[in-house]
């Protein structure tokens, strides 16, 4: 089972990540379906695509475990911008 700290923890350590955000989407919180945000300047100049395709790529054997992943992903400007909406 991978857990809401590890998520966290991964995913700011491998993106540099200056917000992570996880929600455990699961019915009564086990641990099996995951929502993330993240906001890294990692992801200046990609496209969605490419920023997923990354994200996946360096959280692939936690994903494998995992029966639902979503993820939303923000540059610094992009998530200032959502903030303010």
């Amino acid at each position: 089972m991978v857990s809401k700290e590890l998520l966290e923890q991964t995913l700011k350590e491998k993106f540099s990540a200056e917000h992570v955000e996880v929600i455990d989407t699961t019915p009564g919180g086990c641990g099996q379906s995951y929502e993330v945000i993240i906001v890294s300047s990692v992801f200046e100049g990609k496209t969605i695509l490419q920023k997923h395709r990354m994200v996946n790529e360096a959280i692939k054997a936690e994903i494998a475990q995992l029966h639902a992943f979503s993820q939303k992903t923000y540059t610094p400007a992009q998530w200032a911008e959502q903030q303010n909406k």
